[in-house]
């Protein structure tokens, strides 16, 4: 079996990005620590929310590389000297990885009751319409 890609489809022009997003996005290696969700808070704007209870604000990163939000966590470990019965309550760094669409824009991260909120925003796509000139040749 042969694996299709964009390119097998000769009306779809200039998506050779799209299927490299595709590709890193299947390949982020996102386990399911911390639990997330995606929701979209209006027609051109969405909320990721981490729960990451345990995490301070300078335990966490946020940042955007080539399209890719990226939020990191490590927590330092403040166990020395302390005896543990029981601990599960696992201190771990994670990364958890979002691939992000042209034109959706990462505004305010905040912090409340051990989750952390993304907002996103997404330009309203505009309309347009070119006409192109055909000349003699």
């Amino acid at each position: 079996m042969t694996k299709m890609t964009l390119g097998a489809y000769p009306h779809m022009l200039g998506f050779e990005q799209l299927e490299r997003l595709l590709e890193r996005a299947a390949k982020s290696g996102n386990e399911g620590y911390p639990p997330f969700n995606i929701e979209q808070t209006s027609d051109f704007s969405y909320r990721i929310t981490l729960a990451v209870a345990g995490f301070a604000d300078e335990d966490l990163s946020i940042t955007v590389e080539d399209r890719q939000l990226v939020i990191r966590g490590r927590q330092s470990d403040d166990s020395e000297g302390r005896v543990f019965l029981h601990r599960g309550i696992a201190a771990r760094q994670f990364q958890r990885s979002f691939v992000l669409a042209d034109g959706v824009d990462v505004g305010e991260a905040v912090m409340e009751n051990g989750l952390l909120h993304v907002d996103l925003t997404r330009e309203k796509p505009q309309s347009v319409v070119q006409t192109i000139n055909i000349r003699k040749g």
